[in-house]
């Protein structure tokens, strides 16, 4: 029997003749979407799902989609997709990652042009018949200094357009490395705040996750140079509307260009009705061109699924055969937390990647592992990161990767072991497979260790001395934090030593400040791990 497809959104005939040419059989209810409840009670007839921003599939859609094997999101958001409710009932999800970049980085360029030069007001004063020819007074790009904060896809686009005219691109991205700023022709600056108080512009392509949430604070509005323009085409909440709204009413900030907001839909907006701030309805990825690329990209992707087993750019699954699934499955999760622990532990440009398989794991599928390890790290970075992404994104940063395969060596069947390499320092970390099936932590720099992997965990380092177990003890009750597991490791009597905790919540930032207080740890860090 041929697979059933419906689709619930505005997609492309030429992305329904895909499916149909394949010998899908599709349901094209373009508005069907909006219908959560009618949604729910046809969404059990149906092997795939292919959708873009209006359908929302929440856990009760799931629950009802008793033959759903796939959910395919024509863009690259996927926040109207519970991912963790379709991992659970192994529906897997995928996007189409790259299909709106240049869209969206000509998008930014437009706003920044429409701000320069006043276009939106000029345009309406025109049309009411003013003529105010010298009200509208506009600067030119050329020879003015960019400050993009985030150099990755979108943002290298960008950086790419802005050189063409003959503007000064100053980058700051903790994951472009100096090869890939000298080859894009960018300076790369290491701390935000020099790029603050140089940049003219501003433009920001970065993700919303805890690292860039406001990142434009109001602090650091006020470190920027007077006169800057600020656009914004990325995310809502990477800039304190509130504090930039009074900044340009003081004249500090000469213009701003917001695609996006805090709150979207969005209806009021301390942003609206000021002089020179140029705002759109979130169009970054609105262009026939962009919405027919994902629109085909995904109708292919699908098609390929659930014809042949073939997974590509899923968020929730590896790309391996249905064969390899099945025996490597523990394995790459292993391989996500040992990036995740690096990841979160690196805060500089990483330079390379360098991966280690011992014993059984060697003969597996090392390119999913890999992607496994890599997008591990980058996620934290940048929580849209999949594992088929990740190996493009690290290469775009100059991020070299390197493998070795190498038989049984010590006293587990196979193990894996990533080490970065930055400027300053390499960091390493190993971990093996259990015949349970859950991955472990078996050494941390050169530290073995035997811990299990936690949803909520943290990580001292410390000189073994007395008290430390005592101190962590203490300080964890006293707060109401539930231990689970508990791991220690040292070099050597009186050396280094390092614990590893295993909590039943995260950790709040008071406990953290505590333990430092201590001075007895040289390193307190917590980490957050998915082990859904």
């Amino acid at each position: 029997m041929a697979p059933k497809v419906l689709i619930s959104d505005k997609l492309s005939d030429a992305a329904v003749q895909i499916f149909r040419d394949r010998g899908i059989e599709v349901d094209f209810q373009p508005y069907l979407g909006k219908d959560k409840d009618k949604l729910a009670e046809v969404i059990g007839n149906y092997d795939g799902l292919a959708i873009r921003s209006a359908t929302k599939v929440t856990p009760t859609i799931l629950e009802a989609a008793t033959n759903l094997k796939v959910v395919g999101r024509a863009g690259i958001g996927t926040d109207n997709v519970d991912k963790e409710a379709a991992s659970k009932k192994g529906v897997i999800v995928m996007n189409t990652p790259f299909g709106n970049m240049i869209t969206t980085a000509e998008h930014a360029i437009a706003m920044m042009f429409a701000v320069a030069r006043q276009i939106p007001e000029a345009s309406a004063s025109t049309h009411a018949g003013k003529w105010e020819k010298s009200k509208f007074m506009g600067v030119e790009l050329t020879g003015k200094t960019l400050g993009v904060i985030g150099a990755g896809n979108i943002g290298g686009i960008v950086c790419d357009r802005a050189r063409g005219l003959k503007m000064k691109v100053v980058a700051y991205d903790p994951f472009l490395s100096q090869e890939k700023a000298d080859k894009m022709g960018v300076e790369k600056v290491e701390d935000l705040d020099v790029l603050l108080k140089r940049a003219d512009f501003i433009t920001l392509h970065v993700p919303l996750t805890d690292q860039t949430k406001n990142i434009l604070s109001k602090e650091n509005l006020a470190k920027t140079k007077k006169g800057v323009r600020i656009i914004n085409c990325a995310r809502g909440g990477l800039v304190d509307e509130e504090a930039l709204a009074e900044l340009l009413k003081s004249g500090h900030v000469a213009g701003a260009a917001f695609d996006v907001f805090s709150e979207e839909p969005a209806k009021e907006n301390p942003l609206f009705n000021l002089p020179n701030v140029v705002c759109t309805p979130h169009l970054g990825a609105a262009t026939t061109e962009a919405q027919e690329n994902v629109a085909l990209q995904v109708a292919e992707q699908m098609a390929d699924y659930l014809l042949t087993g073939a997974v590509t750019n899923a968020l929730n699954m590896p790309s391996v055969t249905a064969e390899e699934a099945k025996v490597m499955g523990p394995w790459i999760k292993l391989a996500d937390h040992l990036g995740s622990f690096i990841g979160q532990m690196t805060d500089e440009p990483i330079k390379a990647i360098n991966i280690l398989y011992d014993g059984v794991v060697a003969d597996m599928n090392l390119e999913a592992l890999n992607s496994s390890v890599i997008a591990g790290i980058m996620k934290r970075a940048n929580p849209e990161v999949n594992m088929v992404s990740a190996p493009v994104v690290a290469a775009e940063r100059g991020i070299r990767i390197s493998t070795t395969n190498q038989s049984k060596s010590g006293a587990f069947e196979g193990y894996v072991k990533v080490t970065v390499v930055t400027a300053k320092r390499e960091r390493s970390v190993a971990g093996t497979v259990f015949s349970d099936g859950k991955p472990r932590f078996i050494q941390i720099k050169g530290i073995n260790i035997d811990a299990e992997v936690g949803q909520h965990m943290v990580y001292t380092t410390n000189e073994d001395v007395p008290g430390i177990i005592g101190t962590l003890g203490q300080t964890m009750g006293k707060n109401g934090v539930n231990i689970a597991n508990f791991t220690l490791g040292r070099s050597k009597a009186n050396g280094e030593a390092i614990a590893l905790l295993y909590v039943d919540s995260p950790i709040p930032a008071n406990v953290i400040g505590e333990l430092q207080a201590t001075g007895l740890f040289g390193q307190v860090k917590p980490l957050e791990f998915d082990v859904a």
